[in-house]
């Protein structure tokens, strides 16, 4: 962690501190948010078997195709229905959150909000 930032140090810290308490089974599997400068992306993972089941991300050919965003904010919450959707899709109603050691604010909470709408459960 040499040349990290402060900031990047401290969320790897929370991501550590979050991951020991959050596991993801195949009954109830592991909703994990992570957000960089310009996307945001969203997978549903299966820990028991170390498997992705489901992505989104603002950079899916989905959401290309979608109006263009007012913000951010308006892209993750857009993000988090497409993978509710998706999730429901597969069979998937209940999730455990995962929220990458960012903050419960803004973007993060945008997306659950959306996934909540679309119908997971968490």
């Amino acid at each position: 962690m040499g040349s990290m930032n402060i900031r990047q140090q401290a969320r790897l810290k929370r991501k550590k501190r979050i991951r020991k308490k959050i596991h993801g089974t195949s009954e109830r599997p592991r909703l994990s948010v992570f957000r960089s400068a310009r996307h945001t992306y969203a997978q549903i993972i299966d820990d028991s078997q170390g498997h992705t089941l489901i992505t989104a991300s603002t950079v899916d050919n989905q959401s290309k195709g979608a109006p263009k965003f007012e913000s951010k904010v308006d892209a993750a919450k857009f993000i988090g229905k497409l993978i509710g959707e998706r999730a429901l899709n597969k069979g998937i109603k209940k999730v455990v959150f995962d929220r990458n050691g960012f903050l419960y604010h803004g973007r993060v909470k945008s997306l659950s909000e959306g996934a909540r709408e679309a119908g997971l459960v968490f």
